[in-house]
Parts: C-alpha cells; sequence; structure tokens
C-alpha cells in the first residue's frame, strides 16, 4: 500500500460530495457488471467492501423495486440484507443519505477494511462484491483481503477494480501510480483460485479496468 489507511480515508472524505460526479464511464460500467454478476437470491447477505458512496450496495438493496443500476439498467435482483465497508466517513456519510433519500432498508453501513471487514455476528454472508477499491493494496495485501472473503465462506466473490490485461501504457494510465498500485489480472486469478474460489467469468471493461467473478468450491464435506 503506497499510502497508509488514514491517509487513503482522509483522500476519499475529501472528495466525497464529488464523487459520484468525477466517475467514468469504464467506472460504470464495471460497477454494472459487478451488480450484475453478484445476482443475489432474495434471501441473501451481501457483503460490499470499500462501498464508496454505495453504488453497488444500494443498487442490491431490499425494497429497492426496479431501482436502476449505475449503468441505468433495471436490475430485479435484490438481496434481504447489505452491508456496506469502508474507512472512509465521508463516503460512508454519502451513501447513508442516499439510501435514507430512496427510503430504502436492509441496507446498513460503516467502517470496515478488506482484512477487517467489521461483519456482524449475526450475519451469514452469501455475496462478497468490490468496486476500484482493493487496487490500493500491494498484491501481497490482495491476496490477505481474497483469503479474508474466503475465510466468510460466500458463495460467490464478485471483484471490479483497475486490473492490467496487458502491460499498461505508462503515457495512459487508467490509474494514480503515486497513490494506486493495481495488479494483474492473472495475480488476481491466482490468488481467487488459491482461496478456494474458481472463476466464472472474466470482463474485460478497458485493457486496464475489468471484472472477476468467482464461486467458492465446495470442500469434500459439501
Amino acid at each position: 500500500m503506497k499510502k497508509t489507511i488514514d491517509e487513503h480515508a482522509e483522500r476519499f472524505s475529501e472528495k466525497a460530495e464529488e464523487y459520484d460526479e468525477s466517475k467514468s464511464p469504464e467506472y460504470r460500467a464495471c460497477a454494472d457488471l459487478v451488480v450484475e454478476h453478484a445476482a443475489p437470491d432474495a434471501g441473501d447477505t451481501v457483503l460490499d467492501l470499500g462501498c464508496g458512496t454505495g453504488a453497488i450496495a444500494l443498487a442490491l438493496a431490499p425494497d429497492a423495486g426496479e431501482q436502476s443500476s449505475p449503468s441505468g439498467r433495471s436490475q430485479a435482483d435484490h438481496a434481504e440484507r447489505v452491508i456496506g465497508r469502508d474507512i472512509s466517513e465521508g463516503m460512508l456519510e454519502q451513501a447513508e443519505r442516499k439510501a435514507a433519500d430512496r427510503g430504502l432498508g436492509g441496507v446498513e453501513f460503516d467502517e470496515g477494511r478488506f482484512r477487517e471487514p467489521n461483519v456482524p455476528d449475526d450475519a451469514d454472508v452469501d455475496v462478497v462484491t468490490t468496486n476500484f477499491a482493493m487496487h490500493h493494496l500491494s498484491d501481497a495485501e490482495k491476496r490477505e483481503a481474497i483469503d479474508e472473503v474466503a475465510a466468510l465462506e460466500p458463495d460467490r466473490f464478485v471483484l471490479g477494480d483497475v486490473m492490467f490485461f496487458d502491460e499498461p501504457d505508462p503515457a495512459e494510465p487508467f490509474y494514480s501510480p503515486e497513490v494506486d498500485d493495481p495488479a494483474t489480472v492473472g495475480v488476481l486469478s491466482d490468488a481467487l483460485t488459491d482461496a478456494g474460489f474458481a472463476l466464472t467469468a472474466v470482463e474485460m471493461v478497458h485493457e486496464q479496468v475489468g471484472v472477476l467473478a468467482a464461486e467458492r468450491v465446495p470442500d469434500a464435506d459439501g
């Protein structure tokens, strides 16, 4: 990690109010694919890590009716409970405000980190999502984060992020080299497989942006 967690938290809190308006078409397409692949059943609990202002969490929240996804497509699938976790107080405040404005129930936001997700004791997590957040971690930290997700034993993990499908053009990075540390698709795929997941989809939005969907491989006992 090129900055401390506290430094990242402060940086995102400062930009929280303008965050949604600043996002690129690639970010929005990526968020839409994360929602699509998450596809929770009606009784599922979703954990959204690095939830930001709630793009994924709110799209999957119950009582949303025919709410539109980040790209404008209607989403029919909603979880029973959505847990959003982020390190930035400012981002969490924006997410909570939007949930209240839309009258959404069954969605809750609080501080949490990839390696310390702060999952409530009464939550049995079925689906884990994250979008444009894990690239702040080093490759070793990403592995630790994916292992932490695997320990929750979700059925599905959907990761949208800055990731390298090919060697990135140093003249046109899709990320900020001074604060971001994206991984290759291969590194992320290996980490998911080693943690007990099987890849079910690899979606390239941009040569430096994509979505990986994975399902937990049952152990020998089922």
